[in-house]
């Protein structure tokens, strides 16, 4: 799956802002892709999703508000909790 570049303003600062990002940047097909996917089947995002999500949102720089929110110190951590939380949304 391709995802487009969430690179839009202000990184969020919460992990319900950067979901509700998600939500308006993802196409109609990607979120019904995403929510078919079986929990454990998310993991297949962390080199797509994930990846945009750590970089477009800012989750490798010092002092991230959203990386704190996530509740972890490691962005692929953060973004796992970010898709993880997209997916229970989508449901």
């Amino acid at each position: 799956m391709t995802y487009i570049s969430l690179e839009l303003g202000k990184a969020p600062e919460t992990v319900t802002e950067a979901v509700d990002r998600l939500l308006v940047v993802l196409s109609d097909d990607q979120k019904s892709e995403i929510a078919a996917m079986k929990e454990d089947d998310l993991i297949s995002l962390h080199f797509g999703l994930g990846m945009e999500i750590r970089n477009a949102f800012g989750l490798h720089d010092l002092g991230s508000k959203l990386l704190a929110d996530s509740g972890t110190p490691h962005p692929d951590d953060g973004a796992w909790v970010i898709v993880k939380e997209l997916w229970n949304k989508l449901h």
